[in-house]
């Protein structure tokens, strides 16, 4: 089971750091990726970093702000985000694909299973 923490309000221009914890299984073992759903919007992919080779891609909204990285001694995937934006408002959620499959994909159901969500909120 996947869980995400470390949401927060921030103002703008400010960073949080998100984890993904995993308690049943090892994350290295999985590609992981970050999503992001405002209210009233599609869940949109954000981040993503393979099992093989630990690359990383981003959305072009991200790109150059957020960092996702993994720490294996603590079986935890990270987005680091930063100089937030209003508009990053969203509530972010961590997934996994299938055992195996290596390559980051973008879309929703691509990724097997979801972690609960945390908020993040950037007032201007």
């Amino acid at each position: 089971q996947l869980q995400a923490s470390g949401g927060g309000l921030v103002q703008q221009g400010g960073s949080l750091r998100l984890s993904c914890a995993a308690s049943e299984f090892t994350l290295d073992d999985y590609t992981i990726g970050w999503f992001r759903q405002a209210p009233g919007k599609e869940r949109e992919w954000v981040s993503c970093i393979s099992s093989s080779s630990d690359s990383t891609s981003y959305s072009s909204s991200v790109k150059g702000r957020f960092t996702i990285s993994r720490d294996n001694a603590k079986n935890t995937v990270y987005l680091q985000i930063n100089s937030l934006k209003p508009e990053d408002t969203a509530v972010y959620y961590c997934a996994r694909r299938p055992y195996g499959m290596t390559v980051c994909r973008r879309e929703v159901n691509a990724f097997a299973s979801w972690g609960q969500g945390t908020q993040v909120t950037v007032s201007s």
